[in-house]
């Protein structure tokens, strides 16, 4: 059995760390380069860094703040926010990020996931999905949850993978900052239509909810921002209950 990954997330406003819930009412929650550089020496897997203004402001992601975060960690580092093109992803790949992450861009032309996966290679390209339940039907969110679509989640997730994503980071819209535990049987279901890893995100309160994930979601990797920003949860005590419960992941 592969290992299972915990990865804290930036989410990046106005080159600030930022958290909100249901992805409204952000609040500060650090220096992202001060918080990568925690992170990387207290255990964390990965990092996932995301612009999330930079498709509603129709710019580009934040290469500088990209550069430094890269400089102070030696963990996998995905970039994403405001990636539209082969040339976007150069530039962040060159600025030290191992991974992109595509979204609002993806679902607009779908093609750019093939063009992405063929110039760079499938393990590189991580897909985002926002979504919401509605009307008991799990839809698809653009441009940080502002605009819905008429995407389904289990259909898009499946036409993404085969058009090349190697990774799926899905985060529940309605899960998001609640801290009430993670979508698992939306999940669940993800991790049995599809053959790539899936992030769990959205919803991480205490450290039962990522026990949960991979055992109930069947998540192979849990990402969350707040329980590590202001240290509600530990990474490394976190590791060790993962532990406890039987959850193979890394030291």
């Amino acid at each position: 059995m592969l290992t299972k990954r915990i990865i804290p997330c930036l989410d990046i406003k106005d080159g600030r760390t930022v958290k909100g819930i249901n992805f409204i009412g952000l609040r500060d929650a650090g220096d992202p380069v001060e918080l990568a550089d925690r992170y990387s020496k207290e255990g964390a897997d990965e990092l996932v860094f995301l612009d999330i203004t930079a498709t509603k402001e129709r710019r580009k992601t934040l290469v500088e703040l990209v550069e430094k975060v890269a400089k102070k960690i030696n963990i996998p580092f995905t970039v994403g926010g405001g990636i539209s093109s082969v040339e976007d992803v150069n530039i962040l790949l060159r600025a030290g990020a191992d991974k992109v992450s595509i979204n609002s861009s993806a679902v607009r032309n779908p093609q750019l996931i093939n063009d992405l996966a063929n110039k760079f290679g499938s393990q590189c390209i991580v897909l985002a999905v926002d979504a919401k339940l509605i009307n008991g039907e799990w839809k698809v969110f653009l441009v940080g949850g502002r605009e819905e679509t008429e995407r389904k989640l289990f259909e898009w997730v499946k036409e993404a993978v085969e058009r090349g994503v190697g990774e799926i980071l899905f985060t529940s819209m309605d899960h998001d900052g609640t801290k009430n535990g993670f979508a698992n049987e939306a999940l669940r279901q993800i991790s049995e239509e599809v053959n790539v890893p899936v992030i769990a995100s959205g919803g991480a309160g205490k450290m039962k909810h990522f026990t949960d994930t991979f055992k109930v979601g069947r998540a192979d990797a849990a990402l969350a921002a707040s329980v590590f920003h202001y240290k509600e949860i530990e990474i490394k005590e976190l590791k060790k209950e993962l532990k406890k419960q039987g959850i193979k992941v890394r030291n």
